[in-house]
């Protein structure tokens, strides 16, 4: 069992930045690959990235390429969205999750543990 709690969500201007957190706590947080996706209202809940329990492997939804880098601090047991350049569509509740897989996966079905999620708003 692991328990994720994110933190670090707010309002910002277009162009500015956010650095979401998410600690973990619970059986051996390092050895699970970790998620960030968001889910806007009334849409459904969409990948943003993932990282693989070392940190040397990361994957990005094609929209957040270049603006967004996910990392971990095992020894923190704590994993991290850097978001730049944001923008207004980048608005949306935050989650991270922890996946069971050993390879990185897009879907919401590959994450069995979820946070309770951080809203980011991001205004013209």
């Amino acid at each position: 069992q692991v328990q994720l709690v994110e933190s670090g969500g707010g309002l910002v201007q277009a162009g500015g930045s956010l650095r979401l957190s998410c600690a973990g706590s619970g059986s051996s947080f390092s050895v699970y690959a970790m998620g960030w996706f968001r889910q806007a209202p009334g849409k459904e809940r969409l990948f943003v990235a993932a990282i693989n329990w070392s940190g040397r492997t990361t994957r990005y939804a094609d929209s957040n390429k270049g603006r967004f880098t996910i990392s971990r601090d095992n020894a923190m047991n704590t994993v991290y969205l850097q978001m730049n350049n944001l923008k207004p569509e980048d608005t949306a509740v935050y989650y991270c999750a922890a996946s069971g897989l050993s390879v990185l996966t897009t879907s919401t079905d590959g994450y069995r543990y979820w946070g309770q999620g951080t809203q980011v708003t991001v205004s013209s």
